[in-house]
């Protein structure tokens, strides 16, 4: 019996979306395919896929199961990389999207240090906030900022932001600085437009969790530009650290609510499932995973 071959085959025709194609991703003949399928169903004593003569869709144990063995699958890939990696010289063009305000200013300053430590390796780097998908538009690596990454993708954790509400000494000056949370419905409120709560802003603190339904006067999908439209006074801000530390460090803006805090976010390196981590891609990550084992933003939001 052949678990990981049955593995292989189940995956396979989950992405694909049938058993022919299947088969010739995995390079067997359909009737193989379906056997090994059948098998494994048979050895797990549970259905996977539910098939009819259109499409074939996944139960409720069959999309557990394909999301954690596709994750096995891609550890496995990392293992025989890594296994290999001495004998591989990190070489060639790592293509790279990353968030815009978090690309120019933490990322930036790292990458002539690491081309000085990888002279074979030559960047290539998009910045946007569109959530682009890594796998059709053939980025190598991709940065996401994010509670939670796309399970579709294998990610390795790089640093923790938190989130913070503030506002410029001017705009507390002429509107009064709100004490409590709750308040924020009678203030105005800069808005980032790709933020996962929209306009609801979520804090937890003495009195529990809090949720508010803010009326912002300003959307931008940019972080820098809600930053600087806050420190020119025109409303209050909910952003993560790496962006508001600086100003907050300088006064150009003062931290609210310091009893009650955000939910934080982390950052994470991703890349596609099912495809080896090439040496190149592999040595950026871990170069990013040590820049950003003590981030500087977090002392200076303190």
């Amino acid at each position: 019996m052949n678990k990981l071959r049955e593995i292989e085959c189940f995956i396979a025709v989950v992405e694909a979306g049938s058993f022919i194609r299947a088969a010739e991703i995995v390079d067997a003949s359909k009737t193989a395919v379906s056997r090994h399928v059948a098998d494994l169903e048979a050895r797990l004593g549970t259905r996977l896929l539910q098939r009819t003569t259109r499409k074939l869709s996944l139960t409720e144990s069959g999309q557990e199961y394909f999301e954690r063995c596709r994750q096995i699958l891609a550890e496995l890939d990392q293992a025989d990389t890594l296994a290999g990696a001495h004998t591989v010289k990190p070489a060639g063009l790592l293509r790279i999207n990353a968030p815009l305000a978090f690309g120019v200013r933490h990322l930036a300053p790292l990458w002539p240090v690491f081309m000085h430590e990888y002279p074979d390796i030559t960047l290539d780097i998009e910045l946007s906030d569109r959530l682009v998908n890594i796998v059709e538009e053939g980025y190598d690596l991709g940065i996401r900022i994010a509670r939670l990454p796309d399970s579709s993708l294998v990610h390795r954790k790089l640093a923790h932001t938190e989130v913070i509400a503030c506002a410029s000494p001017a705009y507390l000056a002429a509107h009064g600085t709100p004490a409590h949370p709750a308040e924020l419905v009678s203030h105005q409120t800069i808005s980032y437009s790709y933020a996962s709560h929209k306009d609801e802003w979520r804090f937890k603190g003495p009195d529990g969790s809090v949720s508010v339904k803010t009326r912002p006067r300003f959307y931008a999908n940019n972080g820098d530009t809600c930053l600087a439209v806050a420190r020119a006074g025109a409303g209050i801000i909910l952003q993560p650290d790496f962006l508001v530390a600086q100003s907050l460090r300088e006064g150009e803006l003062i931290r609210l609510f310091p009893d009650y805090s955000a939910a934080g976010i982390d950052i994470y390196a991703v890349y596609p499932t099912r495809k080896h981590l090439t040496a190149k891609a592999r040595v950026l990550v871990d170069f990013l995973s040590d820049a950003f084992a003590k981030p500087g933003w977090a002392r200076l939001a303190l």
